[in-house]
């Protein structure tokens, strides 16, 4: 039997079997990313709001998914986890483009604030770890436009690794680490065509690294 939560839960299970956010979803189908969003589950009166039958035809397209992987998804021996080990399986996430003004990460680099939502993501280790979804295609060939890449503030950064840097200033973007010294860090672009960029360690709030990317 087909249920609002049923259906939902099978998008999302489907957007991470491949890789991606529900909004990376949405824009992988050529939809509006907020098509998928949990505030828009709901009407404003409260009532269930289903998604649209062209909008799941447009998901499977761009997936490759067969439908019965979509039905068998939405079927009750599918059901979803417990509260508790949902806790334990998803981690906060956010846009890359709208992570960088002020509110969203403490001192540490770990998220604070209310601007995030949460994905499934079950290989956490123990570890604190983050979920950013890439926008735009500036970064080929390494990320395209809607890939998640998950970032660990607690694991140590080393020369070649992928990180997230975010400046005092408040601009936040990935790199490649190349060099640190005591009072700089060097960092290369992800594109061939990209600047190499030089800071102050006094320019930078914090760097992560990058720790898995969907591809």
């Amino acid at each position: 039997m087909l249920s609002h939560e049923r259906v939902w839960a099978a998008i999302d299970a489907l957007a991470a079997r491949k890789g991606l956010s529900p909004s990376g979803l949405a824009r992988r189908a050529g939809l509006d990313p907020t098509t998928f969003n949990p505030s828009k589950r709901i009407a404003a009166d409260g009532r269930p709001r289903w998604p649209s039958t062209e909008s799941l035809a447009k998901v499977l397209e761009a997936t490759g998914a067969p439908l019965i992987e979509f039905v068998a998804l939405i079927s009750p021996q599918a059901a979803p986890v417990s509260p508790a080990e949902a806790a334990q399986q998803t981690v906060p996430f956010a846009g890359l483009s709208d992570v960088g003004g002020a509110g969203f990460f403490d001192p540490s680099g770990c998220p604070a604030g209310e601007g995030w939502d949460e994905i499934p993501f079950p290989d956490m280790d123990g570890r604190r770890l983050f979920a950013l979804e890439v926008s735009g295609n500036d970064r080929l060939p390494v990320y395209r436009d809607g890939d998640l890449v998950i970032v660990a503030p607690d694991v140590p950064v080393r020369r070649g690794d992928r990180v997230v840097v975010r400046q005092t200033g408040g601009g936040i973007d990935l790199h490649v680490l190349h060099r640190r010294t005591a009072r700089t860090i060097e960092l290369h672009p992800l594109a061939a065509s990209g600047t190499i960029v030089v800071l102050d360690l006094a320019q930078v709030d914090w760097i992560s690294r990058i720790v898995w990317a969907s591809q």
